[in-house]
């Protein structure tokens, strides 16, 4: 279908939270506290790593490159959430909404190959206990980081430069809480057939591929475990890799909900809640996984804030 310019589309308005308009300043505040947990979560761990020697290793490395990732992945869309919650209409540009699914997949995918990596990180340090200081290297650290973020920032290109070339001449709803491919599959006038599919095979290959090789290395992990024949060996070994399962766990059970399928749901309400655990709660529940589940972390806190009894159920008695 053939578009001039006055008809193409140049801004889209995000249906977000419209239906729920009784409930934008609950919405609102609940929002704007996650992310400030969020925010101060991370940076607490953020500032521990990097001002304690202890924390200079390539385990914590990693969790401090998860915990920026984690601070600009919200930032991409919390913030104007939280604006959009304040007006009556919520618009975007077109150049602004591309911009915004760029850097929210380009962040999500790299935070995969991460997590992909932290296991790996995880199977030598297990596997291979005395080769480990010798082949994680700082410098293999920073090849494999750079890696994930190059990974993360070349596979979303393909799909933004297709939809870029697509005509939009309405409608111009978007029936999501931000921009997101998904939901923007439905409103180019032109066939998206293609674009369909290589979404498909996109995602099925960044969340499906880092799932496979983190499933081959604690497989691997679990064999070499179960032949420690000291309980406290077991348990170390385990408690090392128990906060790193929980936090996959969270993150690839709700993008392969949300990424991993052919059709795309027709309720708002399906995909505004997915959209909400895997942007909003999955990041607030890392820093909590990563700080409150880990002992060196928790003694660190203890000296900082004087508090010798503090632990990960205490916190949970005080909630």
């Amino acid at each position: 279908m053939e578009t001039t310019n006055e008809t193409r589309v140049t801004e889209f308005e995000l249906v977000g939270f419209q239906d729920l308009q009784h409930f934008h300043t609950l919405l609102f505040a609940s929002l704007l506290l996650t992310y400030s947990l969020i925010l101060l979560g991370n940076t607490v761990i953020l500032s521990l790593i990097q001002t304690s020697p202890r924390f200079h290793v390539p385990m914590y490395h990693f969790i401090a490159v998860l915990a920026t990732l984690e601070m600009c992945y919200t930032t991409v869309t919390i913030p104007k959430m939280l604006v959009d919650l304040l007006q009556r209409k919520n618009h975007i540009s077109f150049g602004g909404c591309l911009v915004q699914i760029y850097f929210f997949h380009a962040l999500g995918i790299t935070e995969a190959c991460l997590l992909t990596v932290m296991a790996y990180d995880r199977y030598l340090a297990i596997c291979t206990p005395l080769t480990y200081p010798s082949t994680m290297t700082t410098k293999l650290c920073l090849r494999l980081v750079a890696g994930c973020c190059i990974c993360g920032f070349a596979c979303p290109l393909p799909e933004i430069i297709l939809i870029s070339k697509l005509p939009f001449c309405g409608p111009s709803r978007i029936k999501h809480i931000f921009c997101d491919f998904p939901p923007l599959f439905h409103l180019p006038c032109a066939d998206v057939s293609r674009i369909v599919m290589t979404d498909f095979i996109i995602h099925s290959s960044v969340i499906l591929g880092p799932v496979f090789l983190i499933v081959l290395s604690y497989v691997k992990i679990l064999t070499v475990v179960a032949k420690i024949q000291s309980p406290e060996g077991r348990q170390k070994a385990f408690s090392t890799c128990a906060s790193h399962l929980i936090v996959v766990f969270a993150f690839f059970g709700t993008t392969g909900f949300m990424y991993v399928r052919l059709t795309q749901s027709s309720s708002l309400q399906y995909e505004r809640v997915i959209a909400v655990i895997y942007a909003v709660l999955t990041p607030l529940f890392n820093p909590v996984v990563y700080s409150l589940r880990n002992k060196e972390i928790q003694e660190e806190i203890r000296k900082i804030t004087k508090c010798p009894g503090l632990s990960f159920r205490t916190v949970m008695r005080l909630r």
